[in-house]
């Protein structure tokens, strides 16, 4: 049996892990890359062969992790995708609005080229296009958290909540192969325990490889009491100064929970009376999902609908769809709270707000997540004092600002915490989604505190998974 690291190895994004054994092969996860010095990858030709597939299985519907399935489809895949059942409906959601993103991203990015005389080695076309959405759905099977799925008499594949996002998963593979049973388990994203909304990551207490994220493995998040103390104080302040607060956001789940915090600030009294904006036709999309998938709620979101309250749905909160009410946003003289996609600045609507306000010193860029290195957001967070925007520079004047307790990821104690719920060591664990600091910060503290056999994979490696318990 083996097992080959495709990406989010030593960095945070493009997650992907190729599963060889006798009888079964699988790809678990195809997540696009995000980071600057890889984004090429994401145009290379599946490193493993496609026609040989028995299935893909996804941890959940961030592009990360699900973004390169209308590639692999278009080189040949035609056999099973199997997630979660929120996340077969929202896999569909994030990638057509993905194709949407690149395609009018292509199309600016053209003509810009054009009234700029520009051309280059290679075409400005998007990654992907909504007729290869189109092939991608029929092939996703929607399945229920804890019922396994039997993919071959070889491979047996069930769904555990994960916490992190609606429709996350830890991935369980039971493996028959020469007479034993293997049990792996990937973390996929791990979310932080007693976060609002959705259940905690479920606990363990065996396996015989486990392939685990570390995003956050290097450090603590701060406590999280405080986010509506800093999220009201931050867009009081700007208010006053008669600026926009504006806040990348990732349209899945930050934006939802953006979304209750504001809604308990204003019910207690604690913001200013201004216009609030979600400016994201798809977070429009995902908080009508989170309001079919209930059952995915914990006890207390359940307890609020139990006495007829909304979570999500705040008196005075606008959601935008169209363009032209974006557009709108730009003009508009009275201070606001601007929510919009891409959470990392990478594209999206989020990049016109920037250019209207970043140069002015009363308004606000507010992050309320992880910006991996290379990204526009993390350029801005940093400190840089010029960012390149739509093909031109712009001078940062803006105050920027960072909300610390909204993560979705586990930070180090949550980590430790889901690996010291094992009775026993798995026979090897892999550490993976992270930077290269996070990963190897990680893996020496279990190294010393645990002694277990603990690897931090490059790009591309393979290892042979030997035994089974």
């Amino acid at each position: 049996m083996k097992l080959q690291f495709l990406g989010a190895n030593r960095q945070v994004t493009g997650s992907r892990h190729y599963l060889e054994s006798d009888g079964a092969r699988v790809l678990v996860d195809c997540g696009q890359f995000q980071e600057r010095p890889y984004l090429d990858r994401n145009w290379e030709p599946s490193p493993v062969p496609l026609d040989r597939l028995d299935a893909v299985v996804l941890t959940h519907a961030h592009v990360d992790h699900c973004g390169l399935l209308p590639r692999v489809v278009r080189e040949g895949f035609r056999r099973p995708v199997y997630t979660t059942e929120p996340s077969a409906e929202l896999l569909e959601i994030v990638l057509r609005d993905s194709a949407h993103i690149q395609e009018e991203d292509a199309a600016f990015k053209q003509k810009r080229h054009r009234k700029e005389g520009r051309t280059g080695p290679h075409p400005v076309v998007p990654l992907f296009t909504a007729r290869d959405i189109d092939r991608v759905m029929p092939l996703v099977h929607g399945v229920p958290y804890g019922q396994p799925i039997q993919v071959n008499d070889h491979l047996e594949v069930t769904f555990h909540d994960a916490g992190h996002i609606l429709g996350s998963a830890i991935v369980e593979l039971r493996v028959r192969e020469g007479g034993q049973h293997h049990r792996l388990l990937f973390s996929g994203d791990l979310g932080q325990w007693g976060k609002p909304i959705l259940r905690d990551p479920t606990l363990f207490d065996q396996a015989d490889y486990v392939v685990m994220e570390s995003t956050y493995g290097d450090r603590e998040h701060p406590v999280r009491e405080d986010i509506e103390t800093q999220l009201a104080e931050a867009i009081t302040q700007t208010v006053r100064k008669g600026g926009n607060v504006v806040v990348p956001t990732f349209a899945i789940e930050r934006a939802q929970e953006l979304m209750y915090h504001i809604g308990r600030l204003v019910e207690a009294g604690r913001l200013p009376r201004v216009p609030m904006y979600l400016d994201s036709p798809m977070a429009v999309e995902v908080t009508r999902l989170f309001d079919r998938h209930t059952e995915c709620f914990d006890d207390e979101a359940r307890e609020l609908l139990d006495q007829g309250r909304q979570p999500l749905h705040t008196a005075g909160l606008k959601l935008l769809r169209t363009a032209d009410e974006s557009k709108a946003l730009n003009s508009a003289k009275m201070p606001s709270v601007i929510m919009a996609p891409s959470g990392m600045c990478t594209a999206g609507r989020i990049k016109h707000h920037l250019v209207h306000n970043i140069t002015r010193p009363e308004c606000m860029i507010l992050f309320t997540g992880f910006q991996v290195r290379g990204t526009l957001g993390r350029q801005i967070l940093d400190g840089h004092p010029e960012v390149r925007i739509h093909g031109r520079m712009w001078r940062v004047r803006a105050r920027v600002a960072e909300i610390h307790g909204f993560s979705g990821h586990a930070d180090r104690t949550g980590l430790l915490r889901w690996l010291g719920a094992f009775g026993s060591p798995p026979r090897r664990l892999f550490i993976v989604h992270g930077e290269e600091q996070s990963s190897l910060a990680l893996a020496d503290q279990i190294l010393r505190e645990k002694g277990w056999q603990v690897d931090v994979p490059h790009y591309g490696e393979q290892v042979v998974l030997n035994g089974a318990s």
